[in-house]
Protein backbone atom coordinates (compact mmCIF):
# COMPACT_ATOMS: atom_id res chain seq x y z
CA UNK A 1 0.00 0.00 0.00
CA UNK A 2 1.45 3.27 -0.48
CA UNK A 3 0.32 6.27 1.96
CA UNK A 4 0.93 9.73 1.22
CA UNK A 5 0.51 12.94 2.90
CA UNK A 6 0.47 15.83 0.72
CA UNK A 7 0.89 19.55 2.47
CA UNK A 8 -2.13 21.78 0.44
CA UNK A 9 -2.30 25.30 2.50
CA UNK A 10 -0.77 27.00 5.50
CA UNK A 11 -2.67 29.01 8.04
CA UNK A 12 -0.43 31.31 10.40
CA UNK A 13 0.65 28.33 12.79
CA UNK A 14 -1.38 25.47 11.01
CA UNK A 15 -0.91 23.18 8.01
CA UNK A 16 -3.57 21.86 6.05
CA UNK A 17 -2.90 18.44 4.09
CA UNK A 18 -4.15 15.22 2.22
CA UNK A 19 -3.87 11.99 2.91
CA UNK A 20 -4.19 9.24 -0.12
CA UNK A 21 -3.96 5.63 0.45
CA UNK A 22 -2.86 3.85 -3.04
CA UNK A 23 -3.54 7.31 -4.96
CA UNK A 24 -7.32 7.90 -3.65
CA UNK A 25 -8.03 10.64 -1.08
CA UNK A 26 -9.02 9.79 2.37
CA UNK A 27 -9.25 12.48 4.65
CA UNK A 28 -7.65 15.76 5.57
CA UNK A 29 -4.82 16.18 7.70
CA UNK A 30 -3.95 19.28 10.31
CA UNK A 31 -0.95 19.69 11.62
CA UNK A 32 1.56 22.61 13.01
CA UNK A 33 3.26 25.11 11.18
CA UNK A 34 6.19 24.05 8.82
CA UNK A 35 9.49 25.66 10.40
CA UNK A 36 13.22 25.68 9.36
CA UNK A 37 14.13 25.21 12.83
CA UNK A 38 11.92 23.31 14.89
CA UNK A 39 9.88 24.49 17.99
CA UNK A 40 9.45 21.47 20.39
CA UNK A 41 4.96 20.75 20.20
CA UNK A 42 4.35 23.81 17.36
CA UNK A 43 6.34 22.08 14.48
CA UNK A 44 5.17 19.72 11.60
CA UNK A 45 6.96 16.90 10.48
CA UNK A 46 9.29 16.86 8.04
CA UNK A 47 9.35 16.20 4.15
CA UNK A 48 10.47 12.67 3.58
CA UNK A 49 10.02 8.93 3.54
CA UNK A 50 9.25 7.32 6.69
CA UNK A 51 8.21 4.04 8.48
CA UNK A 52 4.32 3.54 9.68
CA UNK A 53 4.21 1.13 12.94
CA UNK A 54 1.62 -0.20 15.26
CA UNK A 55 2.83 1.46 18.30
CA UNK A 56 0.67 -0.29 21.57
CA UNK A 57 2.32 0.85 24.14
CA UNK A 58 1.56 4.43 26.69
CA UNK A 59 -1.56 6.22 27.42
CA UNK A 60 -2.68 7.39 24.39
CA UNK A 61 -2.78 3.49 23.03
CA UNK A 62 -4.98 2.53 26.26
CA UNK A 63 -7.15 5.71 26.11
CA UNK A 64 -7.90 5.09 21.95
CA UNK A 65 -8.74 1.48 23.16
CA UNK A 66 -11.80 2.60 25.14
CA UNK A 67 -13.04 5.09 22.31
CA UNK A 68 -13.05 2.69 19.64
CA UNK A 69 -13.37 -0.79 21.52
CA UNK A 70 -12.28 -3.60 18.84
CA UNK A 71 -11.31 -2.11 15.86
CA UNK A 72 -8.11 -0.47 17.96
CA UNK A 73 -5.25 -2.51 17.73
CA UNK A 74 -2.29 0.15 18.50
CA UNK A 75 -1.95 3.39 17.19
CA UNK A 76 -0.42 4.06 13.95
CA UNK A 77 2.78 6.11 14.15
CA UNK A 78 4.80 7.51 12.17
CA UNK A 79 8.42 5.91 13.01
CA UNK A 80 12.04 6.94 11.76
CA UNK A 81 11.86 10.86 11.86
CA UNK A 82 14.42 13.20 12.88
CA UNK A 83 14.36 14.88 16.22
CA UNK A 84 10.77 13.88 16.52
CA UNK A 85 9.17 10.76 18.69
CA UNK A 86 5.64 9.16 18.89
CA UNK A 87 3.80 10.95 16.70
CA UNK A 88 0.43 9.33 15.74
CA UNK A 89 -1.89 9.83 13.14
CA UNK A 90 -5.31 10.36 15.48
CA UNK A 91 -7.90 12.84 16.11
CA UNK A 92 -8.19 16.54 17.06
CA UNK A 93 -9.69 19.27 15.49
CA UNK A 94 -7.36 22.15 16.09
CA UNK A 95 -3.63 22.85 16.19
CA UNK A 96 -4.26 23.18 20.02
CA UNK A 97 -4.57 19.03 19.79
CA UNK A 98 -1.47 18.20 18.42
CA UNK A 99 2.02 18.16 19.18
CA UNK A 100 3.57 17.64 16.13
CA UNK A 101 1.09 14.69 15.09
CA UNK A 102 -0.88 14.49 12.28
CA UNK A 103 -4.71 15.15 13.00
CA UNK A 104 -7.61 13.41 10.93
CA UNK A 105 -10.84 15.18 9.72
CA UNK A 106 -13.99 14.72 6.84
CA UNK A 107 -13.74 18.64 6.39
CA UNK A 108 -12.68 21.81 7.53
CA UNK A 109 -12.78 25.35 7.70
CA UNK A 110 -10.37 28.47 8.27
CA UNK A 111 -11.23 30.49 11.42
CA UNK A 112 -9.03 33.71 12.19
CA UNK A 113 -6.25 32.72 9.90
CA UNK A 114 -5.62 29.43 10.86
CA UNK A 115 -7.10 25.58 9.81
CA UNK A 116 -9.08 23.58 11.65
CA UNK A 117 -10.33 20.03 10.61
CA UNK A 118 -14.44 18.83 11.45
CA UNK A 119 -15.53 15.47 11.63
CA UNK A 120 -12.29 13.73 13.24
CA UNK A 121 -13.88 10.96 14.46
CA UNK A 122 -15.92 9.81 11.95
CA UNK A 123 -12.79 10.25 10.14
CA UNK A 124 -10.65 8.04 12.40
CA UNK A 125 -13.08 5.30 11.84
CA UNK A 126 -12.71 5.74 8.20
CA UNK A 127 -8.94 5.72 7.45
CA UNK A 128 -7.65 3.50 11.04
CA UNK A 129 -8.39 0.03 9.16
CA UNK A 130 -6.61 1.61 6.13
CA UNK A 131 -3.51 2.66 7.89
CA UNK A 132 -3.49 -0.69 10.04
CA UNK A 133 -3.21 -2.58 6.94
CA UNK A 134 -0.71 -0.07 5.53
CA UNK A 135 1.72 0.20 8.92
CA UNK A 136 1.04 -3.72 8.70
CA UNK A 137 2.10 -4.32 5.19
CA UNK A 138 5.92 -5.23 3.39
CA UNK A 139 5.38 -1.79 1.62
CA UNK A 140 4.87 0.11 5.33
CA UNK A 141 6.63 3.54 4.24
CA UNK A 142 4.79 6.73 4.00
CA UNK A 143 6.00 9.75 1.86
CA UNK A 144 5.57 13.12 2.94
CA UNK A 145 5.71 16.13 0.79
CA UNK A 146 4.62 19.98 0.42
CA UNK A 147 2.48 21.03 -2.70
CA UNK A 148 0.52 23.90 -1.55
CA UNK A 149 -2.20 25.01 -3.66
CA UNK A 150 -4.19 27.48 -1.74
Amino acid sequence: MKTKIVRVAQGKESTLSHLYIDGIFQCFLLEDNIRQVKIKSKTAIPEGKFQLKVNTTGGMNRTYSQKYGEMHKGMIEIDDLPTFDLVYIHTGNTIEHTAGCPLVGLSYIKKDGDYQILQSRDAYRLVYPKLLAAAKSKDNQIEIKNNFQF
